[in-house]
């Protein structure tokens, strides 16, 4: 049986049910997984590594990930023509006897070390893990038909269950990915965006081309319609308000949970898709994600001291107001009112209460 990354229609999150497909898809995946499985299971049990996803929830990583505010060079841009070492197949797989369920999602490497040399930092959701208890394996899976790889993940390193998000370590070729840069902005709406769809048919719509092994991807045009809280209430960037979800267009396909979504202008990571939701009966169904702040609220803490900054900036109402000074000045003149202490790493951020906003960055330590 083939699961596909799906979500609940709640904004808040619950145990997430998986669609069944009549069809089991492109067995090509299917059969690599189960024989890398069956040849040489993966050195870090799967149980081992749910209890990790558990343990370390909201864990902070006294590491440096590299963010992107303007526009990026050429050379660090996602390629919209073939986006394979851009974003990744995460496939967790479970067997017992005859019995198989392998299910799949997107995700993307952070420009940030791991504990663990030649490994990578991979981000994706946490749902598809979350519904399949009994795995007995987790791969990265990368590559074309002809040059498809999977490479067995090694750890859990934090994770951000409220917000759908993990983050896993695994060990791959140099040069084998290219990492994203992340943007710690929030995108405004109406901003142009790129996000990366995935199918697992072979598509009749042009714009598609050959991804990992024998699926099908495409960075599909679209825009940002807005941001809601926990609670399901409209929010704004250049407020006080927690940017908990992230609403765009146009609807992703089935199995693009945890892919990036990238801003048009500067190819920087913006979001990260978690599926669709009915946002009103006027509305319909929008595009569901996380902004990509959230990426840097849950694992790094050398960036603690930029979410205290945002959380003041917040506090003036519109960040336009403030653009009589430049950066420096304006970074200066917020830091000499405010005693920032670095949580020390592998320290765990605080649990919020329904209603709180990001202001835990900035009162937390």
């Amino acid at each position: 049986m083939r699961g596909l990354a799906t979500v609940s229609p709640s904004i808040v999150a619950q145990t997430p049910h998986l669609s069944k497909e009549n069809d089991p898809g492109p067995p090509m995946l299917d059969r690599h997984i189960l024989a890398a499985l069956s040849k040489s299971p993966p050195t870090t049990a799967l149980p081992d590594l749910i209890k990790q996803y558990t343990a370390l929830s909201g864990t902070v990583l006294d590491v440096s990930l590299r963010y992107q505010t303007r526009a990026t060079a050429e050379s660090r841009r996602p390629s919209l023509a073939a986006a394979s070492k851009d974003v990744v197949t995460v496939a967790h797989c479970a067997t017992n006897g005859e019995n198989r369920k392998i299910t799949f999602s997107s995700g993307f490497a952070l420009d940030a070390p791991a504990s663990r040399e030649g490994e990578y930092l991979i981000l994706t959701c946490a749902h598809t893990w979350e519904s399949s208890p009994t795995l007995t394996g987790t791969f990265i899976v990368i590559g074309s038909q002809d040059t498809l790889a999977l490479h067995p993940v090694s750890e859990v390193v934090s994770a951000l269950p409220r917000s759908d998000l993990i983050l896993l370590s695994c060990k791959l070729p140099q040069g084998a990915l290219n990492a994203l840069d992340v943007s710690p902005y929030p995108a405004h709406k109406g901003t142009a965006v790129r996000a990366h769809f995935v199918t697992h048919r072979e598509p009749v719509e042009p714009g598609w081309s050959s991804w990992v092994g024998d699926t099908w991807g495409k960075w599909a045009q679209g825009k940002v319609l807005g941001y809601r809280d926990f609670a399901g209430r409209e929010t704004e960037p250049g407020t006080y308000d927690a940017l908990s979800h992230l609403m765009f267009m146009p609807l992703p396909t089935v199995g693009s949970s945890g892919g990036p979504i990238i801003e048009e202008e500067s190819g920087a990571v913006v979001g990260v898709m978690l599926g669709t939701r009915m946002d009103s009966r006027v509305e319909g169904v929008r595009g569901w994600g996380v902004p990509s702040e959230a990426i840097f609220e849950v694992v790094f803490a050398s960036c603690y001291c930029f979410l205290i900054i945002m959380a003041l900036l917040r506090r003036c109402l519109v960040y336009q107001d403030l653009g009589v000074k430049n950066d420096f000045t304006l970074v200066t003149d917020l830091m000499s009112s405010v005693v920032i202490k670095t949580p020390s790493a592998n320290r765990r951020i605080p649990r919020r209460s329904k209603n709180s906003s990001h202001q835990i960055a900035a009162d937390g330590y």
